[in-house]
């Protein structure tokens, strides 16, 4: 298992534009029940899963975790879990969209539970710094750390339903969120225009991997409550300027924290299985 690599290849990638943040997006929304691969399970008439959760309904791709875990299959079956695979696609995702390549351990099983309940603990578009860093100290992350993670949203985009309450109706003496650069709401107010579904991308290099997420959040360009709301906070603000500075610095601690969550909660043993469909407990 050490030894065992997978790797998406960039026609994969270029082709399925919206693979690369959702790879990363999945491993991220494991902040619920641990690296188990919860996410991908498909609700029953009887049981709604995490995937149909609304803080999950914009991941798209799974068909593309399907298509790993068929080759893998093929060539050792009942070995490798589709809770590995997830964060061996992430890490991938992440290499090919410009950024950081790291080692990601390995030997993860499958969880038997996914239920929409679960997805509480996932962080809402709408929560302030010091939310954040409460939510995310509960599970075993620092300051920098939380900053680190929310860096991946330099790839991808939101649905205008996540951020649409920052652009009318702000509060009682605002109409817009005024921590919003005016320019950047009007934009947005365009965009949304065509309806609660229609996406806006989180920076302006959405389909790459690197800092610009953390210098559109010192230009008052952050996209959700959640992204904005790291400017606000003295502590915080200092991680994000020094991410907009140090690229290099962003992608080492982001790679780090990514491990991290890559091992929350892991499933060994009898604790959890290796599924042949990743889509259906055993």
């Amino acid at each position: 298992m050490n030894r065992l690599e997978l790797s998406l290849t960039a026609e994969e990638t270029d082709t399925e534009t919206e693979t690369t943040a959702n790879s990363v997006a999945k491993s991220g929304s494991e902040l619920a029940q641990g690296c188990d691969g919860s996410v991908l399970i498909d609700s029953t008439k009887g049981n709604t899963t995490e995937k149909d959760s609304p803080a999950n309904v914009i991941l798209r791709g799974y068909e593309i975790i399907d298509q790993a875990k068929q080759a893998v299959e093929n060539q050792c079956p009942g070995v490798v879990s589709c809770a590995d695979i997830i964060a061996m696609a992430a890490r991938d995702a992440v290499h090919w969209a410009g950024g950081v390549f790291y080692e990601v351990p390995k030997g993860r099983k499958y969880g038997r539970r996914s239920k929409i309940e679960d997805t509480i603990n996932l962080p809402p578009a709408t929560l302030n710094s010091s939310a954040l860093i409460s939510l995310f100290g509960r599970r075993g992350f620092s300051v920098q750390q939380m900053v680190a993670l929310s860096g991946g949203h330099t790839l991808g985009v939101a649905r205008c339903s996540t951020f649409k309450n920052r652009l009318s109706k702000f509060d009682s003496k605002n109409d817009v969120d005024p921590a919003l650069d005016p320019t950047y709401a009007k934009s947005l107010q365009q965009t949304c225009s065509a309806g609660d579904d229609t996406q806006a991308p989180f920076d302006w290099t959405s389909t790459s991997f690197d800092n610009q997420y953390f210098k559109a959040v010192q230009s008052n360009a952050g996209l959700l409550t959640s992204d904005q709301t790291l400017f606000g906070n003295p502590t915080t603000r200092a991680i994000v300027n020094y991410y907009a500075m140090n690229q290099a610095g962003f992608f080492y601690d982001f790679s780090q924290a990514m491990v991290k969550m890559g091992q929350l909660d892991v499933k060994e043993g009898d604790q959890g299985e290796v599924r042949l469909d990743c889509r259906k407990i055993n």
